[in-house]
């Protein structure tokens, strides 16, 4: 079960991806699906990380992982 934060634009679902940078290291993304999004090849639905927590952005009112 993917987790899932509630906003005042809506109910969101957290997941991942492996991405690789310019130097050639991989590192794992989060970011947030509008529930009923279809996600792209190569992601996934994903639990709350570790020593991360949930914050909105000011402007848009979106959901984001920030370090706790």
């Amino acid at each position: 079960m993917p987790y899932e934060h509630k906003t005042k634009k809506g109910v969101y679902h957290l997941a991942t991806r492996s991405v690789e940078l310019k130097g050639g290291r991989k590192q794992q993304i989060y970011f947030f699906c509008k529930i009923g999004a279809k996600l792209k090849p190569g992601c996934k639905w994903s639990e709350m990380p570790a020593g991360k927590k949930v914050g909105i952005n000011q402007r848009t009112g979106l959901p984001f992982l920030a370090n706790k």
